[in-house]
């Protein structure tokens, strides 16, 4: 798997959704590597892209409340353990759940097994509330998919915190997940 700077030379073949992150990156000035791979929807298909980048690709979770009112978007390490009770306490919302397939597209414009924090530029009415699991910021990069799960970009945190969460107007809440029971 290769390792390049920036888009694609040639979008033929792309859907509009991944082409619209590229030029929203470039507009904002963003530098990114990106990978361009088969679906990753094993656990090997995902060390491989990880291997590629040199980093972790961080795990994304699209949640909801159970009256499917409230939406979360969830950034952690893509080593650590999803705990709901965890989550749910720290945020004040009872019974979260994985949201539906539908609510992505509505919400974000991904589709499963492609949720990233690139779709925020898609929720211009801020409906998503971001939440980030505060062992991402030491990271150096930040490593996600332009809304297709084909390809996989590498980005600066500095970047993704301080240029596209305020350009698409969400500002994460901080959570601390520990993971275990």
């Amino acid at each position: 798997m290769e390792l390049f700077e920036g888009r694609p030379l040639n979008s033929e073949g792309r859907l509009e959704r991944e082409v619209r992150v590229y030029d929203y990156l470039d507009e904002l000035g963003i530098e990114y590597k990106r990978a361009d791979h088969e679906a990753a929807t094993t656990m090997e298909a995902c060390e491989a892209v990880d291997r590629a980048l040199g980093i972790l690709m961080c795990k994304n979770l699209f949640l909801c409340n159970r009256q499917k009112t409230k939406f979360y978007l969830l950034l952690m390490p893509g080593d650590k353990k999803f705990k709901t009770k965890e989550l749910s306490k720290q945020i004040g919302s009872a019974r979260l759940s994985f949201a539906e397939a539908d609510d992505m597209l509505k919400y974000l414009d991904i589709e499963p097994g492609s949720v990233s924090v690139m779709g925020l530029m898609n929720d211009k009415n801020q409906e998503v509330k971001l939440l980030i699991d505060e062992d991402l910021l030491s990271s150096e990069y930040f490593g996600c998919h332009p809304c297709v799960c084909t390809s996989s970009l590498k980005i600066t945190t500095t970047d993704i915190l301080e240029k596209f969460l305020p350009s698409v107007g969400h500002e994460p809440q901080m959570v601390h997940l520990v993971g275990e029971d």
